[in-house]
């Protein structure tokens, strides 16, 4: 019960901060890609490289936490729904080039991201 507790919390955390994100891109920013649902998972892929790097081979680490940072915040920050109901209103669109440019983006960024936050916990 304390492990659906803590993903539960983390989730509504990570929700709050991506609706959040999504209210800040739709005031300030004007363009034609969904920049929110980018910055969150890109955001999200490299909180979770940093947190697999730190926790790979800790057991110490309280599973509790663990999951509460990783199922739950990132779990709760990230859209990968969202993504691909935009991604297929792309397509709905004939907006053809959109929808390369952010399929393509989204998947190399997210990989990096991943990869720079495990190297960036390792300096740590």
């Amino acid at each position: 019960m304390q492990n659906i507790l803590a993903v539960f919390i983390g989730g509504g955390i990570g929700a709050v901060l991506r609706y959040m994100t999504g209210v800040f891109a739709l005031r300030f920013l004007s363009v034609n890609l969904p920049l929110a649902t980018f910055a969150v998972n890109i955001t999200g892929c490299f909180i979770l490289g940093i947190l697999y790097a730190l926790f790979i081979d800790k057991p110490e680490i309280n599973t509790t936490l663990k999951l509460a940072l990783t199922a739950g915040f990132c779990g709760g920050l990230t859209t990968f729904s969202t993504f691909s109901l935009e991604l297929f209103e792309m397509i709905n669109n004939s907006q053809f080039i959109n929808f390369s440019v952010y399929l393509l983006l989204s998947i190399i960024a997210g990989l990096a991201a991943v990869w720079i936050g495990v190297n960036f916990a390792k300096v740590f």
